[in-house]
């Protein structure tokens, strides 16, 4: 189905949604590369990524071709912290496929604003063909929460105080132990960095994210409900499962 611009699919399970994102991403992949020498990917590091990014590892991909992104970093988190971002992409995909180039955001940068005015120039040297990402608990796209969010940042890269609400789902999702343990800060590609993608594919899986879902289909589109921006996309496709598609008629 199509709410406005986004075209909405939903799958039985968390593996099917993941094999039929990751085809849909590989077949458009394989289109950019007949008309251009390499394709630039901004990917997000989530465990709602896990199936998605296990099936793409597998599709026939021309990874030498292909320039990887993230959308987000902690700040102030030790290098080797598993919960990194970074380090998350790389044990799932970026170390494990043939990549032309990995370009990672450092969250332990001296200075945080000087980090995101060099990952800033890299996205604008290196424009993003392809958006491959999530929604939190709370709507947010990157780490771009409510409070934050801004349809019209002139910012590609800024740092970020993040919400209650979002800090709570990395406890959730396993990520950390208790609330105290996750940072309360981060870098994180804005709204309008994503959205200038061509393409963009969105994973969306769980019953935690089924509020969310039915919020980024139904409420308007507002800062307040970050992912409802995706609606406006040309070319955006959220892919669900059962769980997290329970409260929307498809």
């Amino acid at each position: 189905m199509h709410m406005d611009r986004l075209d909405v699919k939903s799958f039985p399970s968390r593996v099917e949604m993941g094999e039929a994102a990751a085809s849909n991403v590989s077949r458009k992949i394989g289109e950019l590369l007949k008309e251009q020498a390499f394709v630039n990917i901004i990917f997000a590091a989530a465990p709602s990524q896990l199936e998605f990014l296990a099936a793409l590892r597998e599709a026939p991909i021309e990874w030498s071709r292909i320039r990887a992104f993230h959308m987000d970093e902690y700040i102030g988190l030790r290098a080797d912290a598993l919960q990194g971002f970074g380090n998350f992409l790389r044990e799932h995909l970026f170390e494990r496929v043939p990549l032309l180039a990995t370009y990672l955001i450092d969250g332990q940068a001296a200075n945080s604003e000087n980090e995101c005015v060099r990952y800033a120039g890299l996205i604008r040297q290196y424009p993003p063909d392809i958006v491959c990402m999530g929604i939190g608990e709370n709507g947010h796209i990157a780490f771009n929460d409510p409070p934050v969010a801004d349809f019209k940042d002139s910012y590609l890269v800024k740092v970020v105080a993040l919400d209650l609400a979002c800090r709570r789902q990395q406890v959730n999702d396993g990520c950390f132990p208790a609330l105290r343990q996750v940072p309360r800060h981060a870098i994180t590609l804005t709204i309008p960095t994503l959205m200038s993608a061509p393409h963009i594919y969105c994973m969306v899986p769980g019953k935690r994210k089924a509020a969310a879902v039915f919020n980024t289909l139904h409420q308007p589109i507002i800062e307040d409900y970050p992912s409802s921006v995706l609606r406006r996309h040309p070319h955006a496709e959220l892919f669900l499962d059962v769980q997290s598609a329970e409260r929307i008629a498809i």
